[in-house]
């Protein structure tokens, strides 16, 4: 099979989707790991512990959300102008990317270090495991910054189909905030037991570290995209990529929104049902990073074919990075499933929690095949520059469907595992959304109509 265009320069066909979507693929799974032993490193301290390394984690995963959601939009312009052999105008997106995500990351990081303690208090916990929270949010929101810049990088490389550099710097970052956490928590090398500070404390030296390694890099012009002044002040290319990423980021919004009402649900049930969700959630994370890997790769391919011209190749960009992306998630999907309980009993020796653990995981992995298809042909349609089809099918969803049923569920004083399983119906319905509109090929038309605006 062909790989490369006749420039030589574009990926092309399945195996093009697989050429960049295995290092993303690697490098999510050594995030998916560190998440893991994050929780795993808590778990010894029990279920307070579990929920406030979970609330910790649900609050970065939200900043990173936003951020991701912006970032469709220079996902779109980088990646069509370097199919379209603009170079020199795709570093300077590259660098007004940068300078966006940075200001964003910064007010956040203000913002949840003097706001730790209500934005936590909104989660439900109480007692020990709302203290801990707080603790573990104090303890990470500086870090945030270092964060924002590295995923801006990161993402910006991607885009012009450079993802070896962010497996290389995720790989190394990861193996930090595992070393980190587990001398912090346990108190290893003369140093204090920090508990569940300590957690936090690892991961946010990881992105400190992750992020000096990608600006030096930068800064020395080893990067497929050279270093433009950082500045300098371009208002109008940060409003095209708010243009193109403002239905992303709001999209982001409303899916950590109706997450976060979904988890304030299930926290009603009580500790361990909290505690649940969240091991249920990392241990299927192994199987997400895979549909992430294949959306990056989508993303990425149908932004460039379609800069260059090449609508054909961009339609199959999209279906092979769905083809590919169901098979991989469904076999690892299964082989969780079949592996629920002793990884749940792993990560914590708690009857009840390791019960609804597996409950989750169950009906959770069942929907892999369908969560694949949101990931891959999501992906498409963001590197294509149509950011709303994938906002209003979120909304739709996520909110009128799941939350709203799960709130229908509890006011009935359904079982929780009830509850869980108000992600099936939506999961359904996106499947089938997202195939209409990619069949429809209307997204082609997306950034074209922007730039004739």
């Amino acid at each position: 099979m062909e790989v490369l265009s006749e420039e030589g320069k574009i990926p092309r066909g399945s195996l093009g989707v697989w050429t960049l979507a295995w290092p993303s693929i690697i490098t999510n799974i050594f995030y998916a790991t560190s998440s893991i032993v994050a929780i795993k490193v808590v778990g010894g301290l029990g279920p307070d512990a579990i929920a406030a390394a979970v609330t910790g984690q649900r609050v970065t995963f939200i900043l990173q959300a936003v951020l991701t959601g912006v970032l469709a939009g220079s996902t779109a312009l980088i990646a069509r102008n370097w199919g379209a052999k603009n170079k020199e105008e795709a570093g300077i997106f590259f660098t007004r990317t940068v300078q966006l995500v940075l200001f964003i990351a910064l007010i956040t990081s203000v913002v949840i270090w003097h706001s730790a303690e209500p934005l936590v208090t909104f989660f439900g916990l109480k007692g020990e495991a709302l203290t801990l929270s707080i603790e573990y949010l104090r303890s990470i929101a500086p870090f945030y910054i270092a964060f924002g810049c590295g995923l801006g990088l990161i993402t910006a490389l991607r885009a012009v189909g450079d993802v070896k550099t962010p497996m290389i710097i995720g790989v190394i970052m990861n193996l930090f905030a595992i070393f980190f956490m587990l001398v912090f928590v346990n108190g290893w090398l003369g140093f204090p037991e920090y508990g569940v500070r300590g957690a936090a404390l690892g991961i946010g030296l990881s992105f400190l570290i992750g992020a000096i390694l990608l600006i030096v890099f930068w800064l020395s012009n080893q990067l497929p995209v050279k270093y433009s002044s950082i500045f300098t002040l371009d208002t109008y290319r940060v409003k095209e990529i708010f243009k193109v990423g403002l239905p992303a980021a709001l999209e982001q919004v409303i899916f950590q929104g109706g997450i976060t009402a979904f988890l304030i649900l299930v926290a009603l049930y009580g500790t361990e049902a909290y505690a649940a969700y969240g091991i249920g959630v990392q241990i299927l994370s192994f199987s997400f990073v895979i549909g992430f890997g294949f959306s990056i790769a989508g993303a990425t391919l149908v932004g460039q074919h379609l800069g260059a011209g090449d609508t054909d190749q961009a339609r199959r960009a999209g279906w092979g990075a769905m083809r590919l992306s169901i098979v991989s998630m469904t076999f690892f999907g299964i082989l969780i499933t079949l592996f629920a309980e002793p990884l749940a009993r792993f990560m914590i020796d708690n009857d009840e929690v390791v019960r609804l653990s597996v409950i989750f995981i169950w009906l959770l992995g069942s929907m892999q095949p369908l969560m694949a298809i949101e990931f891959s042909l999501g992906g498409a349609l963001r590197g294509a520059g149509d950011t709303k089809t994938p906002l209003m099918i979120t909304l739709t969803c996520l909110l009128f469907i799941r939350v709203l049923l799960a709130l229908i569920f509890y006011m009935l004083d359904a079982s929780v595992e009830i509850i869980f399983s108000t992600l099936v119906a939506d999961y359904i319905v996106k499947g089938f959304l997202y195939v209409a509109r990619f069949r429809s090929n209307k997204w082609m038309q997306a950034m074209k109509l922007r730039e004739d605006a």
